[in-house]
């Protein structure tokens, strides 16, 4: 079993201006992710969220990291049921909008006719495949919006993704807390384990309307995957910030780190990997004490994991 952890982008703006993590004379976007990737296993690049990239901008990101190093990628926000503007479409694609849908300031996918559908999603594999081919590409993340209900329809919009990602390995989260409710939450987890698809875990803090449970279940026998947004109460739903890093600055003190290794451990025990993601907006990663604590709490979670699985494997030779 592999444990990694990274953060949501190495070129994220507060990261950069903390000047805590990045040598003085790293300044281009290529020599951050060069140096990201000896601090790190992994990475999310959330950038695909906003628009697809071009096949020759991942190409250079599996040059610059270095073998066994891993993207997580966001998925397009069209393909998950996000508002989409239309600039954010390919340029080609946007001019074959119909002139109603380019007049629009946001549009969502099941208003485009199903040609452009069929076409961006094969924009999307396409941009994705030079970190196939390098074997850098660990999951494409699928967060689904609060407005995505629990539904027949729903499962079967998640059963086209993954088909349309054949050859990738997809992972979901959601945001509306009905999918986990009494009534939802085991026909959730079967059905994802099921299409053996990774469930997403997030750790935020609880107590809120948008607060998802702090559900360590894992659905797949591959891949496991937290998120780590922070626990800032005060700023959680608070309007008017000026910008996300007021959202998610949240330093992890090491009673919560302990809290998490155990989950994280519990995952790892019956998942392939397990994969966590810290928001770069948080000061957790700022300066180099504080980027240990995050690997301290990976090299915990994997050796808890080993000692339950050798305790497996002792009962099972011992009954």
């Amino acid at each position: 079993m592999t444990v990694r952890c990274g953060i949501a982008g190495w070129i994220d703006r507060s990261l950069i201006d903390s000047r805590l993590f990045y040598p003085m004379a790293v300044k281009t976007s290529e020599d951050r992710l060069a140096f990201y990737a000896t601090q790190f296993s992994m990475a999310e690049a959330d950038t695909s969220y906003y628009g697809i990239p071009k096949p020759e901008v991942t190409e250079r990101w599996a040059a610059r990291t270095p073998p066994g190093f891993l993207f997580d990628v966001k998925s397009f926000s069209l393909f998950t049921n996000h508002p989409t503007r239309p600039m954010n479409l390919p340029p080609d694609l946007r001019a074959e909008l119909p002139e109603a849908l380019r007049a629009k300031s946001t549009l969502y996918v099941e208003q485009l006719p199903p040609e452009l559908v069929d076409e961006a999603w094969e924009r999307f594999r396409a941009a994705l495949e030079p970190l196939r081919a390098a074997g850098r590409i660990g999951a494409v993340f699928f967060q689904f919006p609060r407005w995505f209900l629990p539904s027949s329809r729903s499962l079967s919009y998640v059963e086209q993704v993954q088909e349309r990602m054949y050859g990738f390995q997809i992972a979901v989260e959601f945001r509306k807390i009905e999918w986990l409710d009494a009534r939802h939450l085991d026909g959730t987890l079967a059905f994802l384990r099921t299409r053996d698809i990774p469930y997403v875990a997030v750790d935020t803090p609880q107590g809120h309307d948008s607060s998802m449970p702090a559900l360590h279940e894992v659905t797949s026998s591959k891949l496991a995957v937290v998120r780590f947004h922070g626990r800032n109460h005060e700023t959680w739903n608070k309007k008017g910030l000026t910008s996300s890093a007021e959202r998610f600055n949240y330093d992890y003190n090491d009673d919560e780190l302990a809290e998490l290794g155990g989950g994280e451990a519990r995952a790892g025990g019956v998942a392939g990997g397990v994969g966590g993601g810290l928001d770069a907006d948080g000061a957790a990663l700022a300066a180099p004490e504080q980027r240990a604590r995050p690997r301290r709490l990976v090299r915990r979670a994997a050796a808890e994991a080993d000692r339950r699985r050798r305790r497996r494997l002792a009962e099972h030779r011992n009954p």
